[in-house]
């Protein structure tokens, strides 16, 4: 079940997103770190009603943050559809002793259907340029890569911006 979060969720999101972040680094992959999510920017998504979580048998699985509002660094980009009606992804994170086993996919199937539900004209997120599963994974859902934004406290490699138009 994918269900808007509550602050009580708070706790368990951040021992998720901290285990994402060392698996991740285990990987070579650093786009996550100790500033990253931090606890202050999930409480503030869940205070704005933008994070989702996947549970399943009482236990959380995943979260996506769903915004319509862009970041700064993002204006830069060459979008495919106009800056006025897009649904942004950030902080798509599953259960590291489960990745590989579609969770990633639920929340995404979650999150594009959401959007047109809610009559947004295009999904659009951003992954870290040293993660290649995560680009083929996105790129497999029919997003196009367009641009490269940077986030320094993250990483001095750049994140990859792509877009999902919707019918």
């Amino acid at each position: 079940m994918i269900r808007p979060a509550q602050l009580e969720d708070l706790a368990s999101i951040k021992k998720l997103t901290e285990a994402c972040a060392q698996s991740m680094q285990e990987k070579g992959i650093f786009q996550w770190n100790e500033y990253y999510p931090s606890l202050e920017k999930l409480q503030e998504d869940i205070s704005n009603e933008e994070l989702f979580v996947l549970e399943e048998k009482a236990q959380l699985q995943g979260i996506i943050v769903l915004t319509p509002n862009m970041d700064k660094e993002y204006i830069s980009v060459d979008w495919l559809t106009p800056n006025k009606n897009n649904l942004y992804v950030h902080r798509l994170a599953t259960n590291p002793r489960n990745w590989g086993s579609g969770k990633g996919r639920k929340l995404m199937d979650f999150a594009e259907n959401f959007a047109r539900e809610k009559g947004y004209s295009s999904v659009r997120l951003d992954t870290f340029s040293q993660n290649e599963r995560n680009q083929k994974f996105y790129e497999v859902r029919g997003y196009k890569r367009l641009g490269n934004i940077y986030f320094p406290k993250q990483s001095e490699h750049p994140f990859y911006c792509y877009e999902l138009v919707l019918d």
